[in-house]
Order: C-alpha cells, then sequence, then structure tokens
C-alpha cells in the first residue's frame, strides 16, 4: 500500500471512528436528558443559549445564528417550547420585523434541572473516559477543524 492509500485508509477509519462515537455519544446523552427531564437535545440547546444570555433572551435571528440551525428548524422548534412554557415570544423593540424569543419561569427551571443531568452523562461518558493529554489533543483537533470550518463558510444569505 502507498503513503498516499495509507494515508486515505488512515482518513476513512478516523473519520468512521469519530462517526461512530459522535452518533452513539450524542444519542445516549440525549436519551438520558429526554429520560430524566422530558428535554429534547434541540430544547437543550435553546434553552441553554437562553439562559446563558445576559437577559435570558435572544433574537430569533441570533439565536438562530448561534445554533446554526436553519430557519424552519427553529421556528417548529420554538413553536413546541411555546406550546409547553419554556419559552415565550415578543416583539423586538429595536426592529419591528423581528422576534425576541425569551426564557419563561418554566424554561429556567427546566434547564436548571438538564444542567445537571447533561454535565453527569458528559462527564461520564467523555470526561471520566479521557485523560487530561486525550482532552487537550482532542481540543486541538477541534479548534482545528472549527478554523477550516470557518475558513470555508459560503456567504450568510440574507433572510436564510
Amino acid at each position: 500500500m502507498s503513503t498516499t492509500e495509507t494515508a486515505v485508509a488512515d482518513v476513512d477509519e478516523a473519520w468512521a471512528s469519530f462517526q461512530r462515537l459522535r452518533t452513539q455519544l450524542t444519542g445516549r446523552i440525549n436519551r438520558e436528558l429526554t429520560q430524566s427531564t422530558g428535554l429534547s437535545e434541540a430544547d437543550f440547546d435553546i434553552l441553554f443559549a437562553l439562559d446563558e444570555s445576559e437577559d435570558k433572551s435572544l433574537r430569533a435571528l441570533a439565536l438562530r445564528c448561534g445554533l446554526d440551525w436553519e430557519k424552519s428548524r427553529l421556528s417548529h422548534q420554538l413553536r413546541r417550547m411555546e406550546s409547553r412554557g419554556l419559552v415565550a415570544k415578543e416583539a423586538c423593540i429595536e426592529d419591528a420585523r423581528g422576534t425576541t424569543i425569551v426564557l419563561t419561569d418554566a424554561g429556567r427551571a427546566a434547564i436548571a434541572a438538564a444542567r445537571g443531568c447533561h454535565a453527569a452523562a458528559v462527564s461520564r461518558y467523555f470526561g471520566d473516559v479521557l485523560s487530561a493529554e486525550q482532552l487537550a489533543a482532542l481540543s486541538s483537533i477541534s479548534s482545528a477543524v472549527l478554523e477550516r470550518l470557518a475558513e470555508d463558510a459560503p456567504e450568510p444569505v440574507h433572510g436564510r
């Protein structure tokens, strides 16, 4: 096998391993989160972003861009969460065309409960398994890939 063929095989093997890891780890954490708190991963992501914001609210556009979601996905998810009382939609003061998503009291309680469950699962399946050196290597790898993704990111389409 040539050096090029070996390199391609190594990339393919690493990619396949990463895909299995990502799928199984995300699935396991999501199942535990849903069983313990009733929140989906999408619920958690939105509630977490809102809870981390200074005034517990974000413009829908900022939320969508921060999550890197399509407009329709966010709209559907927010509709479901609003019907459960986790978030509320308000008119945006700065831009009458925009919407501000606000964390409700029920949303605050839900994310508070979910943070502990999520942190415990991440620790159990990720943090407790990897050494300090492996965590540092993974952080470095993630940064390198994220930098490439940022370099190659398409120009945003207005209104998307």
